[in-house]
């Protein structure tokens, strides 16, 4: 298997100051935020009423079933504690394009995927759901193998057939909210015009998600 090399660069370096900035998390941080807090604050009813059920609060006298409700509480309450803490972190994710390529921010940390990698790009979407409400993401296609465990990048990286037989499989997906697609595109054709592939229907379903399991396997059980 060709030896892997991974895209970091020295933690100095940010992106040119003249850089198109695109924020990618406002908005989904915006929905998911509340969406956390309500679930969050269901797990602790369902908590609390397991809890009373078990212990035979009131007039009622103990029952264990009411352990199901404790257990369901609590899934609920990690479930909706992770959103939140996700959601969070996620406000400030960007996206920028300057000379050099694409930086990535998660809000914590940035990395860039350099344009000399690249063999091309392009805007995938597809349509989602019965509403038909379209979802977009940027397709970076490598010249050579890349890291998949990078540190920043590796939620983004896809295992795909490859757009020609001579590129990697892996490649990188960069969801995109549809109000940052317009200017994302434009400051990407400004930059390598001669790198844009164009704009792809996909099927439904294409965007995919991160291996979090292969990642954890693969970085001996510690997930950025």
């Amino acid at each position: 298997m060709p030896e892997l090399h991974r895209m970091s660069f020295p933690g100095e370096l940010s992106p040119s100051p003249t850089a198109t900035v695109v924020p990618t998390g406002r908005r989904s941080s915006r929905r998911m935020i509340p969406l956390g807090i309500v679930l969050t604050a269901i797990s602790a009813l369902v908590l609390f009423g397991g809890t009373a059920v078990t212990a035979g609060l009131g007039d009622d006298a103990p029952n264990p079933k009411g352990i199901g409700g404790i257990a369901m509480g609590l899934f609920m309450g990690f479930i909706g504690v992770t959103s939140l803490i996700a959601a969070w972190s996620a406000r400030h994710s960007s996206v920028s394009v300057d000379h050099m390529g694409l930086w990535v921010s998660n809000g914590r940390a940035q990395n860039v995927v350099p344009w000399q990698s690249l063999a091309g790009v392009g805007l995938h979407w597809s349509k989602m759901g019965r509403g038909g409400v379209k979802v977009y993401s940027i397709e970076l296609c490598p010249n050579a193998p890349i890291d998949r465990d990078d540190p920043v990048l590796w939620p983004l990286v896809r295992d795909e057939e490859p757009l020609h037989p001579t590129l990697p499989r892996l490649r990188y997906r960069l969801p995109v909210p549809a109000s940052s697609r317009v200017p994302l595109v434009d400051a990407i054709q400004q930059q390598v015009p001669h790198l844009w592939l164009g704009v792809t229907e996909r099927e439904a379903g294409y965007m995919g998600v991160p291996d979090r399991k292969g990642h954890r396997e693969r970085t001996n059980g510690t997930s950025s």
